[in-house]
């Protein structure tokens, strides 16, 4: 019999051969499968398909993947790699430079000059003859205390202008007009009301960091959502429950960050005014460098500069981690 029949009537479905996968596999366009004994057979041109193939393998769409094996060196290679790569160019530029110019230190002459200066950091030779580490002490100390006078005096009042509206009113054309002037224009006041360098110094460090404390923590007061103090005059709170239990929480992050910009511009400042007002410092340090005409040890001072500045900055971004749950390091 030239059919197998299912009942006597008709005849079953060509079986249909399956993938590993379970899926039915492509059959052949032949002239078995189509309708009529005399339709013309098709076939894939055997030469086309395998032009497709070599232009596939050759363009890389076949091939296999490497992106989705995670390396487990690829973090700590992109943690280390791009810094060293970014120091290599930094050195590469300055040797360029000094052998462009004599009198410009090469790295090597700056390096051994750094291992002369740091052997011996604390020594006193005089009133203006130190170490660079009592020059950074010096210079850390003014700042502390300019820092911390214009945290004590910046913070409450940023509070009471942003908790205000009469505050705001009345100090905010003053902070638009002083905000603008530069530190440095600060110090000849210093100088002519406390009579003395070392005052005058922490004067401008405290005139420009006030600032960011003011700013910063005037505008997290103004940003802290109604409801909170709908619900505070629900309770019936007093000021200093509202100050401690729904303020300072939400203003933290904002105060935070004023506090980080404010030592930036602080460690800024000092630098410059401890270059006009003289004395011990890193500041004084670097123009006495100058004086003597010794270029790598001014060199060394700008890295230290950077580094003191960086330290500071990353000091103030882990207290922020600790105390916040807001992203801070950006």
């Amino acid at each position: 019999m030239s059919a197998v029949l299912n009942n006597g009537n008709a005849p079953l479905p060509t079986p249909v051969a399956a993938t590993p996968m379970g899926l039915p596999m492509e059959q052949p366009v032949t002239a078995s499968t189509m309708h009529g004994a005399d339709a013309p057979v098709v076939t894939a041109p055997p030469q086309r398909a395998a032009t497709e193939a070599q232009r596939r393998l050759t363009a890389g769409a076949d091939r296999p993947s490497r992106s989705g094996v995670a390396s487990p060196w690829r973090p700590a290679v992109m943690t280390i790699v791009p810094p060293l790569a970014g120091l290599a160019l930094l050195i590469l530029i300055w040797e360029i430079i000094a052998a462009k110019n004599a009198n410009f230190p090469s790295p090597m002459v700056t390096l051994i000059e750094a291992i002369k200066v740091f052997s011996d950091p604390f020594y006193q030779k005089g009133p203006n003859d130190q170490g660079i580490g009592w020059n950074i002490y010096a210079s850390l100390k003014r700042i502390a205390v300019g820092f911390g006078l214009a945290a004590v005096v910046g913070i409450p009042l940023g509070f009471l202008i942003g908790r205000f509206k009469f505050m705001s009113g009345m100090f905010n054309p003053i902070i638009s007009l002083l905000k603008p002037v530069s530190p440095l224009a600060w110090l000849p006041i210093g100088l002519l009301v406390f009579k003395a360098a070392n005052p005058a110094a922490i004067w401008a460090i405290f005139i420009c960091s006030i600032w960011p404390m003011i700013i910063n923590t005037a505008v997290g007061v103004q940003r802290v959502p109604q409801d909170y103090m709908n619900v505070a005059r629900v309770l019936n709170l007093s000021e200093w429950k509202i100050i401690t239990k729904i303020l300072f929480p939400s203003v933290l992050p904002y105060m935070l960050t004023g506090v980080r910009l404010a030592i930036g511009t602080a460690w800024l400042v000092i630098v410059a005014a401890e270059m006009l007002t003289g004395g011990v410092g890193i500041g004084f340090w670097v123009w006495d460098e100058w004086n003597n005409l010794n270029v790598p040890h001014i060199i060394i001072a700008i890295v230290v500069i950077g580094v003191v500045g960086l330290l500071l900055e990353q000091a103030l971004v882990a207290i922020a981690r600790a105390f916040t749950y807001e992203e801070v390091n950006s």
